[in-house]
């Protein structure tokens, strides 16, 4: 066996140190650290100096990154929210959406630039729920209307986008009335484990002795969560699914098993340390990495789709939140527009797997990323501009 080199590692693991510590001494500049850590990732690949490439280790972190992201994108869903006639304006919403982005996929693919129309509706039709809940919480407008309503429509859109990539364009091929039908048996198996694991957490044997073990070397709470993190992955990939929904999923079951907080308070402090605190990081400077940058500078009309993806994704995104005008008002509804359409992981994600089926060319896939990394830096501001003007109302 050839000895591994560590090298290419160190480089990612400096740069996801540097970033956030240089936004951290310009606080004023609101710019998420995983934009900066793309752009590394671009300046230091291929693309341009060429000093840093995915090899092994990198690329094995990366992937383990991946589904770390998606685990704490389905921790953040709070089902005990989504109810009632915030439920239906989301659910709505992502059907007009879906609708939208279509006819996009329709339009761009008419032109040649787009493989699969659908590939990319799905990839407009996400939100970094991850990436708008700050700008809430800065805003003090979590628990407002305008708040409840960009939570819960982002909550649906990561769900909705991820089962609908999962269903359309598993890597595992096979026929989409094949994949629903798995698709239901995977769910149930995932209901069946949640009902399980709820079930044991009322044993007053079992719950002592994780109380007796959580802060101590055993972390065992987090074991299980990881346990759960890589079996469900698993699972999804021995049902033919694609192993980003099981992880998702895995986030959602702990979500709701640890929905109180009150057993373990740091337990999902524990858990974003090992994602953000790690392998979070070096997938998005991986993915800036593989960015084909040259072939989208190339050509002005290749450049030219990253204005036109981030207007799409904009739109797709932003239209559907006047369902909720009348409740969130004008300028709440501008606000829920553009946090609705802050998309970048999940854009990452979905066309790093059109790449791997070849729907779409790697100079879109760039102009795509590069969108998402805009709309990251444009429109979060714009929505806190908005928000800080809003009266709060629970």
């Amino acid at each position: 066996m050839p000895p591994v080199s560590f090298t290419n590692l160190l480089w990612v693991s400096a740069v996801a140190v540097l970033a956030p510590l240089l936004l951290g001494f310009v606080p004023r500049l609101r710019i998420p650290a995983v934009v900066l850590e793309i752009v590394a990732g671009i300046v230091l690949g291929p693309a341009v100096l060429g000093w840093v490439r995915v090899d092994l280790p990198v690329q094995i972190i990366a992937l383990i990154g991946l589904a770390f992201l998606l685990f704490l994108a389905g921790l953040e869903i709070d089902v005990r929210r989504l109810r009632g006639r915030v439920l239906a304006v989301a659910l709505l919403g992502y059907l007009v959406t879906v609708l939208l982005g279509l006819g996009f996929g329709l339009g761009f693919g008419a032109v040649g630039w787009v493989r699969q129309p659908l590939l990319l509706a799905i990839a407009l039709s996400a939100t970094s729920l991850g990436l708008i809940v700050p700008v809430l919480k800065d805003a003090g407008q979590v628990d407002s209307e305008v708040g409840q309503s960009a939570i819960a429509a982002a909550s649906v859109a990561d769900f909705a986008a991820i089962v609908l990539l999962s269903l359309f364009f598993s890597t595992s091929g096979g026929s989409t009335g094949g994949k629903l039908v798995l698709l239901v048996a995977f769910a149930a198996v995932v209901g069946a484990t949640w009902l399980a694991v709820r079930t044991a957490g009322h044993s007053m044997r079992l719950s002592d002795v994780l109380v007796r073990l959580q802060d101590t070397t055993a972390e065992i709470r987090v074991r299980f969560a990881v346990l759960l993190l890589v079996g469900f992955t698993v699972l999804a990939q021995l049902f033919g699914l694609e192993s980003i929904l099981g992880a998702f999923l895995a986030g959602a079951v702990v979500g709701l098993v640890d929905a109180d907080s009150t057993t373990h308070p740091q337990f999902r402090t524990k858990l974003a340390a090992i994602g953000y605190g790690f392998v979070v990081p070096v997938f998005f400077i991986s993915s800036g990495l593989r960015l084909d940058l040259t072939g989208l500078l190339a050509h002005p009309s290749a450049l030219a789709r990253v204005p036109l993806f981030l207007l799409a994704l904009l739109v797709v995104r932003g239209v559907p939140a006047l369902l909720g005008l009348r409740t969130t008002g004008v300028r709440g509804a501008v606000a829920v527009g553009l946090l609705q359409a802050t998309s970048l992981p999940f854009i990452v994600t979905a066309t790093q797997i059109g790449l791997v089926l070849g729907k779409v060319s790697t100079v879109t896939a760039a102009a795509l990323v590069c969108a998402g990394l805009l709309s990251v830096l444009l429109f979060p501001l714009g929505a806190l501009a908005l928000l800080r003007h809003e009266p709060v109302a629970a």
